[in-house]
């Protein structure tokens, strides 16, 4: 789902259109996301259907890259909702195979969290492509959590110490 912003500075009150359906929504999203990991864009469109194996939370290019979806949660510390990006991560052959494994399996909440690096261009924290992560396995039916690890860098520092409504809201209108 793409959604086009407007911001009223007068109401101070976000609307957003969803180019799929057209409704408009009254509330700021908090939660984006990316279908494919950037480096599906790497692979020619008419090569796509011969090199990438795409189901669900999980895809493989050329049977030698491998890659996961998870959930990268930034807290809004003064709100009941918390920012969320649907990101790819890359993951190691091994790995994978654990996680195809374990796909239906309740005890892989107990598996070591996994690391990747970060496949997803995270709008408005400038340069997030390859930064270190770690994927913990949640139950059944959901993606994994994501902690970004790369030291120094704007996404991990929000994503441990939370930011404000207003600084999630600032990310987001328009300049």
């Amino acid at each position: 789902m793409k959604l086009f912003q407007f911001f009223n500075p007068k109401k101070k009150k976000f609307s957003y259109q969803c180019s799929c359906c057209g409704q408009v929504y009254d509330e700021m999203p908090l939660c984006f996301g990316d279908e494919y990991p950037d480096y599906y864009f790497s692979v020619p469109p008419e090569e796509r259907a011969t090199r990438i194996e795409l189901a669900e939370s999980l895809c493989v290019i050329d049977q030698e890259h491998f890659f996961h979806r998870g959930r990268v949660t930034i807290p809004i510390l003064d709100h009941s909702e918390d920012l969320i990006f649907n990101v790819w991560t890359s993951i190691s052959r091994e790995n994978f195979t654990i996680r195809n494994s374990m796909w239906n399996d309740p005890g892989r909440v107990h598996n070591e969290p996994y690391f990747g690096w970060l496949q997803t261009v995270v709008p408005t924290y400038g340069n997030t492509l390859n930064l270190n992560t770690l994927a913990r396995e949640q139950e059944v039916g959901l993606i994994p959590t994501i902690e970004i690890i790369e030291e120094g860098h704007s996404l991990t520092r929000d994503q441990r110490n939370g930011i404000t409504f207003d600084t999630a809201a600032k990310k987001w209108r328009p300049s």
